[in-house]
């Protein structure tokens, strides 16, 4: 039965690095192969970050150009669900950025030039404090575990098949491994720090 599993494993690997690959070459239906099953993923992370459809279009559209301009680069179809949710993550926190900065005023309405909207500077440094031991703690996993875990918490409605096929991995272990990496995130000293 792990014989089964492990060929599984690396068979959709290959056919991963397959598609990536005729997609690089320029071919069309590779390419839409490659979209059609990772934009569950794409949109699940859009999601998160409550976009307007139509900034969640230009999200998307920034990560599939940038996934065209670095096909050549990708040398490890595992790395690439991990790649595709940080990209899309990084792209809708730029929008929302870009957003923050044009602060919209009708000029009939009394005006809001004078108040200032931002987080108090104790919980930006908090939250800045959990990133860090959370960035910290993830790089003493192994790189498909970390990949694991960002792409389980990405969207709670992730289903384990979709995981499985994103990530190359049976559906059966998804669980177990996601417990077994938590626990270990949960034991590092960085996150040590961080509950004390």
């Amino acid at each position: 039965m792990n014989v089964g599993t492990n060929t599984r494993y690396h068979s959709q690997n290959a056919d991963l690095r397959e598609l990536l690959a005729a997609a690089a070459a320029g071919n069309r239906p590779a390419w839409n192969n490659i979209v059609e099953l990772f934009t569950p993923l794409v949109s699940s992370v859009v999601r998160r970050y409550r976009l307007t459809d139509s900034d969640g279009d230009d999200v998307r559209q920034e990560l599939w150009l940038k996934l065209v301009r670095h096909l050549d680069d990708l040398r490890e179809p595992r790395a690439l669900p991990g790649w595709i949710l940080t990209t899309t993550r990084n792209e809708a926190l730029r929008v929302l950025r870009a957003q923050r900065r044009i602060d919209l005023v009708d000029p009939l309405i009394e005006s809001q030039l004078g108040q200032v909207h931002s987080i108090a500077l104790d919980e930006r440094l908090l939250q800045q404090e959990r990133c860090q031991a959370m960035r910290t703690a993830l790089g003493t996993l192994k790189v498909e575990h970390q990949q694991l875990i960002l792409v389980a918490f990405a969207d709670p409605d992730i289903s384990y098949r979709q995981i499985g096929r994103w990530l190359g991995m049976p559906i059966g272990s998804i669980g177990p491994t996601r417990a077994r990496c938590l626990e270990k995130l949960r034991n590092t000293a960085a996150m040590q720090a961080l509950a004390s």
